[in-house]
């Protein structure tokens, strides 16, 4: 069984590879011919080494031990061609270039166990994901919805930024939000945050009587990971708590220490002026809260963005901080929400270069004519 796992394996690698390992396998003939037909005082038999390091770079241990032993063939038939096998000078290179491959197997060996470990942790974050992160509708009443998830981790897809989405009868109910932190290590606060929110959100219409249950929920689940010994004086969450009615073309919404969202109309971009923000969840006992809802129109045909502090807090080389509001307004107008938030995330990214320092969480809201 185990040399059928181990054929089956080689003839995968070979699929994956068959094209690429035409050049090592060229080189092993290149050197090899060369190396016979020149003078005897000259010898490129050590630049055998050079097919097993280049099998390595895209193929996995089974067929960079194959190239490497043929590399040694090739070796041993030009000693042959030299002078005889035993000779120091050939036994020398022999040796060097089976310890060389030896390495480089190693190395193969090492790298794909680690690649397994990779896979594995993804595979949790992956799972972690779609129990707390679950894909918001496309569609809600009069509403299209697109979400995009940037993990600043590269081990995982989930971490401290956060989105939800309820229906409750004729209305739309949004949470996003932003624990402190990144990564796994945020991943428990947020877990109890999204819990709450999925099962408050049917009790209160008014979003700033909900934020205050969200409050004392957070506050609850902070208590009871403090008596598990963990220290939790610096956690907190800032969120935006939506109400969305299917009746009315207007957004109601609370703010918890959350950057204010972007609307987006045939007219213009701009941030809502949110005047009530409240403090973060977990800090209400820092001082008094008094939330308050803000209404603010939303008329069919706008796009409503809402985004964590990893979207406006990424910089670019020159240290400058992502512009949102100007950058978004150039990449209207786009066909549908999930259309724009594909232009924005390699729009961000292209800005960055490439990769976020912290998690960044976008939704976009499109209200249909």
């Amino acid at each position: 069984m185990g040399v059928r796992r181990s054929l089956a394996e080689l003839r995968s690698e070979w699929r994956t590879g068959h094209l690429l390992v035409l050049l090592p396998l060229g080189l092993i003939v290149l050197i090899s011919v060369v190396d016979i037909v020149i003078s005897p005082d000259i010898h490129l038999g050590p630049l055998l080494a050079v097919a097993p390091a280049i099998t390595a770079s895209f193929a996995g241990t089974r067929l960079t031990a194959l190239v490497g032993v043929l590399a040694l063939v090739a070796q041993i038939l030009i000693a042959r061609f030299h002078g005889g096998l035993f000779t120091a000078n050939h036994l020398t290179q022999i040796g060097a270039l089976a310890l060389v491959t030896a390495v480089i197997v190693a190395f193969c060996r090492i790298r794909e166990r680690h690649g397994r470990e990779l896979t594995r942790v993804r595979t949790v974050s992956d799972a972690v994901q779609r129990v707390l992160m679950r894909p918001l509708p496309e569609h809600a009443g009069p509403l299209r919805i697109a979400t995009r998830y940037l993990a600043a981790d590269d081990e995982a897809n989930v971490g401290g930024d956060l989105y939800a989405a309820v229906r409750a009868g004729p209305a739309t109910r949004l949470l996003i939000g932003d624990v402190r932190g990144k990564g796994l290590a945020a991943v428990g606060d947020a877990a109890a945050l999204l819990a709450a929110f999925r099962e408050l959100a049917h009790r209160h219409e008014d979003p700033a009587q909900l934020a205050d249950a969200l409050e004392a929920s957070y506050q609850r689940h902070l208590a009871e990971v403090a008596d598990a010994g963990q220290d939790v004086r610096e956690n907190f969450a800032t969120a935006l708590v939506l109400d969305l009615p299917d009746d009315r073309p207007v957004i109601r919404l609370a703010d918890c220490g959350h950057p204010p969202p972007l609307l987006l109309t045939p007219a213009e971009t701009r941030l809502l002026p949110v005047h009530r923000a409240g403090p973060p969840l977990g800090m209400g006992d820092l001082a008094p809260v008094d939330r308050r809802t803000e209404e603010f129109a939303f008329p069919p045909g706008s796009t409503l963005l809402l985004y964590t502090d990893g979207v406006t807090e990424a910089r670019n080389r020159d240290a400058v901080f992502y512009p949102l509001p100007t950058r978004a307004a150039r990449l209207t107008p786009a066909a549908t929400p999930c259309e724009f938030l594909d232009r924005l995330r390699r729009d961000l990214l292209g800005y960055v270069g490439g990769r976020l320092l912290d998690d960044a969480a976008l939704v976009a809201v499109g209200r249909e004519e």
